[in-house]
């Protein structure tokens, strides 16, 4: 009988100790995998630990324990979580506002100026905060979409067949063999040319559905800021997933 009949399931994740903490680590086996892999997401937090197919549970254990320090010191540098609640600042199109409660009657979310300040108003009951505000930014988000989009699908003779929005964590945006584009709704955190790029490069997959030469040719005939883009993205992807 084949040795993956007789192993029991795998638990969902270990449980590692270390300075008096208890991490929890998820596991994922890979029939791909050659060695066990330790990572730590810094969009999420989550620690993942990948084993190949014959790798049992207490070698795997043992790996984890034996990471403890470096799992608490990756941990560490993941950006703490920014709730969307009353006085929480993040950022709008790349810019600093302030979520402000400005009644508990319902009412349409706005921007504002407080003195010097930008502020994101919005009145309603104080437990729906969080949604006013996710909904209105995906808003905001599928607004901006729409411009650049109209604006590349003129440039390259060619739109997509649709323009969907979800909070993806592996990448901000990805376009189909339908032809169908979707994007990451924490795209309106950025400043307005990283939103702009990504609208590019997707688009440009339209012609070349690859990563050639020639679509970055393409992506760098249509777009001027792709290396500030790609940036950006690289110093500071990551903190957008902090949000919310």
């Amino acid at each position: 009988m084949p040795i993956a009949l007789l192993r029991r399931p795998d638990p969902d994740h270990l449980e590692v100790a270390h300075a008096g903490e208890t991490f929890r680590v998820c596991l994922r086996r890979r029939p791909a995998a050659r060695r066990l892999t330790l990572r730590v997401s810094q969009a999420t937090g989550e620690v993942i630990l990948t084993l190949p197919s014959r790798t049992a549970i207490p070698t795997a254990q043992r790996f984890a324990e034996s990471h403890g320090g470096w799992i608490a010191a990756r941990l560490a540098r993941v950006p703490a979580k920014v709730p969307f609640a009353p006085g929480a600042v993040l950022p709008l199109r790349g810019v600093p506002h302030r979520i402000e409660q400005r009644g508990l009657r319902s009412g349409a979310t706005r921007i504002e100026r407080v003195g010097e300040e930008a502020v994101i108003s919005v009145s309603c009951e104080t437990d729906f905060v969080a949604r006013r505000v996710r909904d209105w930014l995906q808003r905001e988000v599928r607004a901006d979409l729409a411009v650049a989009v109209a604006r590349y699908a003129a440039a390259l003779g060619q739109g997509p067949t649709r323009i969907t929005v979800r909070d993806t964590r592996s990448r901000w945006g990805s376009c189909t063999a339908r032809g169908e584009l979707n994007f990451s709704w924490r795209l309106i955190l950025a400043p307005p040319l990283v939103l702009d790029y990504l609208v590019a490069h997707e688009m440009a997959h339209l012609r070349e559905m690859n990563h050639s030469p020639r679509f970055w040719a393409l992506v760098g005939e249509i777009c001027p800021n792709v290396d500030e883009a790609e940036g950006w993205l690289k110093r500071n992807g990551a903190s957008l997933h902090r949000y919310g």
